[in-house]
């Protein structure tokens, strides 16, 4: 197995991430919209991704996909004229989802539409209304003020239209391998000019992808997807069913080009592997982290990990989400995100992925053939001839207390390593187990 390694070296790379950043940075993205689609074609520049869209008003379990939303200016002005916000200067002055407006009130009536930072006074704070058809304004404390003070009328005007014809835009890009077993890799793509949250996301994606292309065959098969958070990640799910709930491991990349410190997010099962591969990682390239448990607050781990799919999901970070003080605000701009802080998050990720398929050559994977149900052990000759001595022990397992446990866990995601290290039986054991069972046509390889 070749290693996975970066084709370009880190000071040409650094210069060609950062020139997506410029050039993306401004895009107003949401959760559906032509920002979306102007994003995933540039970013079609570094890696071939197949555009997919799905209609407005589709149901997707519990959720509708809603109407398609674009804006075309938006702003306040005085009653001379003058302009004191203005969406041309910031895509995140207006609340996105905002539905058109177009009149003259009093300060009395706009405060109830404005938002403004608790604590940082220069930045204009990041919100959205995509389930309830309303208006609003994101302003820094300054312009806040400078509002307040307009003696007379303020002139209000959101040019944004709904098309209920419209669609929900997502980005796929498949990448087959030795083996059919998917890793997952997702990030999302309906924030506005927000850096670190999450334009570092896709940017990031996108290199990883067309590095993962330039590489050999890998042993998995990847799929990596570019969706609006939440929506868009059910949506795919929904349409993808099947394929998602085989799948066992993946990651979903965010807030990866802070200056702050690396962490990461574990999966919903902490002892999953690729909580343990990860953290090698960061223990080989000596990088001091930190670590958040899972909760169910974040990002579309929260989607991949829901009962009906247990995708065992983790985030690689610098400078998480929630964590740093300009999360959704205006300073999470290029000043605060570097190309540099990507790179080097990018070669963490490789070399996670590397890791990862090394790990999954050394332990195989293994489906019951007979999963709805008890299989009958005495069908297969694998049940003692006379029944009911039999007393299950908490500690000391008995060779038909493996054959029932490699019965309950042997479910195409867990390889025998996490089924050693569940059940705290030594791995070659458990192997020998394994091996009499396939034999007998009970298990199978996955």
């Amino acid at each position: 197995m070749e290693l996975i390694v970066l084709t370009l070296q880190l000071e040409q790379l650094t210069s060609e991430i950062d020139n997506y950043l410029k050039r993306l940075f401004p895009i107003n993205r949401s959760i559906t919209g032509d920002g979306n689609r102007e994003t995933l074609r540039i970013l079609q520049e570094v890696a071939p991704i197949k555009i997919k869209e799905y209609s407005s008003g589709k149901k997707v379990y519990d959720w509708t996909i809603p109407d398609e939303w674009n804006v075309k200016d938006a702003w306040i002005k005085d009653i001379n004229g003058n302009k004191i916000v203005d969406f041309k200067q910031s895509n995140i002055h207006l609340v996105s989802y905002s539905e058109p407006v177009d009149k003259n009130i009093t300060f009395q009536e706009l405060k109830t539409h404005i938002y403004i930072h608790p604590d940082l006074s220069d930045a204009i704070p990041y919100r959205t209304s995509y389930y309830k058809r309303d208006w609003g304004f994101c302003v820094t404390h300054a312009q806040y003020k400078e509002l307040s003070m307009v003696d007379g009328l303020l002139k209000v005007h959101v040019d944004s239209g709904f098309k209920s014809e419209g669609s929900l835009t997502i980005g796929e890009l498949l990448i087959p391998g030795e083996s059919d077993q998917e890793i997952l890799i997702s990030t999302y793509i309906c924030h506005p000019s927000l850096a670190n949250d999450n334009l570092s996301g896709m940017v990031m994606t996108a290199f990883l992808a067309r590095e993962l292309l330039k590489q050999p065959k890998p042993k998995h098969s990847y799929r990596i997807i570019w969706v609006p958070e939440t929506i868009g990640a059910i949506t795919y799910c929904a349409m993808n069913e099947s394929t998602m709930k085989k799948i066992q491991t993946g990651l979903v990349v965010t807030t990866v080009g802070g200056s702050g410190k690396y962490g990461y997010k574990q999966s919903y099962n902490k002892k999953n592997s690729i909580n343990k591969s990860i953290e090698n990682v960061f223990k080989e390239e000596n990088i001091k982290y930190i670590t958040y448990p899972f909760d169910i607050h974040g990002s579309d781990e929260r989607q991949y990990s829901s009962q009906g799919f247990r995708i065992n999901i983790a985030s690689i970070t610098k400078d998480k989400y929630y964590e740093y003080p300009y999360y959704h605000t205006s300073l999470d701009n290029l000043d605060f995100v570097k190309a540099e802080y990507i790179a080097e998050s990018l070669r963490l990720h490789l070399k996670l992925l590397e890791n990862i398929s090394q790990e999954s050559t050394s332990s195989p994977v293994y489906k019951n053939n007979f999963p709805n149900g008890e299989v009958m052990l005495s069908k297969h000759d694998l049940y003692p001839k006379t029944g009911g001595a039999q007393i299950p022990q908490a500690e000391n397992y008995e060779e038909l207390d493996l054959i029932l446990w490699l019965l309950f866990w042997c479910d195409s995601k867990n390889s025998l390593a996490d089924i050693s290290e569940k059940l705290n039986i030594n791995e070659d054991v458990l192997k020998k187990v394994a091996q009499n069972l396939i034999q007998k046509g009970v298990l199978s390889f996955e």
